[in-house]
């Protein structure tokens, strides 16, 4: 049995990917959508499965485990701080996702040089973050509900949790 080294950032968003995306995928294709190689997207899986957070078969997400973990624990694991005024994407609750959520003046955002919004940056998980996101829009919203957990106050963090909770049960049931 493989060794467990600890949790990868990246490890998260792998999880997340495969609760927004339909059952048919492939390695590549997550590797492809995360702009990850092939090999570390297997290397994540075997990490999430020793963690208790997909099962045996790599396929079905644990959602309860995650959103455990996510509420609980991201925020200790993967902790981050607001960084300098930069132009980036738009990230926690200055996302999309919270528009009729809270109304907040500052703004977060994913450093990023073509991006809509003035800011303070909030490191990705993963560098490529900023990336994939263009192209899904479902991971946009679970990935800057999880960097409000990271970095939210306590109502932020709340609707947060409740937001993810509600998509892990409607949209993506496994």
């Amino acid at each position: 049995m493989k060794q467990h080294n600890g949790m990868r950032p990246h490890d998260i968003v792998v999880l997340l990917k495969i609760l927004v995306t339909s059952d048919d995928w492939l390695n590549k294709d997550l590797a492809k959508s995360l702009y990850i190689s092939t090999s570390e997207i297997s290397e994540s899986l075997n990490r999430s499965k020793i963690a208790g957070l997909i099962d045996l078969t790599k396929r079905t997400v644990f959602k309860k485990n995650l959103l455990d973990f996510l509420s609980q624990g991201l925020s200790y694991v993967f902790p981050v701080q607001a960084g300098a005024l930069v132009r980036g994407i738009p990230t926690a609750h200055s996302a999309p996702v919270f528009k009729d959520a809270l109304i907040a003046e500052d703004v977060y955002v994913w450093p990023y040089a073509a991006g809509t919004k003035k800011g303070q940056a909030v490191q990705p998980l993963y560098p490529n973050s900023v990336l994939a996101v263009q192209k899904d829009e479902k991971l946009y919203d679970v990935l800057a509900l999880v960097d409000a957990l990271r970095i939210g106050k306590v109502r932020e963090r709340e609707i947060a949790i409740n937001k993810l909770a509600d998509i892990f049960k409607q949209e993506y049931a496994h």
